[in-house]
């Protein structure tokens, strides 16, 4: 298995920071949130490390299904331009979130539940023209958020042709296991522990998450794990967890 490390464990340090931080652990993979202040990428920065790199689209102030039409369409040329970044660190796949439903939206879930599919069908379009794969991610139990149901993620990743983002965390939240999605619709995953009620991006062996069942069940996945905690101790944390379990 191959792991990366999510720069939201490092957040808010600069970008130089961060990568050089990364880099020292001797993680192959980093997986760069797009957003400030890591929303402007400079070629020179990214290639003075020996790192590969993840793209996830921004996650603050984004929208992709609001009833809004300008906060949708700014929403969808945002993950445009993280399109293009993938793209330009060869980055085959770009992570992100579905839409959500604003509080006085919730009366008609459908047309939202509509603009976010039409939305990620452009965005598909967009990232088919430049080879990137769209791995749309599973969400936590809170009532504003579409596709925290795996069932649910499952059937709309297929109908797009597209691919998932396993949030262990996020399912865990929902009772959800692995085995509530089919392997193969699995592009990536990311991974944090937590209590099953709360999405606390706790270190890796903290939670009731039971990891060494996950990594069984996800013999023969061959995509990145990316380690998304909240803070450096707790990636330490997860780092020494996984080399107990003779992973890394």
């Amino acid at each position: 298995m191959d792991f990366g490390v999510s720069t939201l464990a490092l957040h808010p340090a600069p970008p130089n920071v961060t990568l050089e931080y990364i880099e020292g652990l001797g993680i192959s993979y980093c997986e760069i949130i797009n957003e400030y202040p890591l929303d402007r990428i400079e070629e020179d920065l990214t290639g003075s490390y020996s790192l590969q790199y993840i793209v996830h689209a921004p996650i603050s102030d984004v929208n992709i299904a609001s009833p809004n039409n300008r906060i949708r369409r700014s929403s969808i040329m945002e993950i445009k331009s993280s399109l293009d970044l993938a793209a330009h660190l060869d980055s085959d796949k770009l992570i992100l979130h579905p839409g959500s439903v604003p509080f006085l939206a919730r009366v008609y879930k459908d047309r939202i539940l509509e603009y976010n599919f039409k939305s990620l069908k452009e965005l598909k379009n967009y990232a088919d023209d430049l080879g990137v794969t769209l791995c749309l991610e599973n969400m936590p139990r809170m009532e504003k958020y579409l596709y925290n149901n795996l069932k649910e993620l499952q059937r709309l990743v297929e109908e797009l042709g597209i691919m998932a983002t396993l949030d262990i965390g996020h399912a865990h939240t929902m009772g959800h296991t692995i085995k509530d999605i089919k392997m193969g619709l699995i592009g990536h995953i990311h991974l944090s522990d937590n209590d099953g009620i709360e999405d606390s991006h706790n270190a890796l062996g903290t939670g009731s998450i039971n990891f060494p069942k996950v990594f069984e069940n996800l013999k023969g996945y061959d995509g990145i794990l990316t380690i998304e905690v909240k803070s450096k101790d707790e990636l330490i944390e997860s780092l020494n967890f996984l080399e107990k379990l003779n992973l890394i």
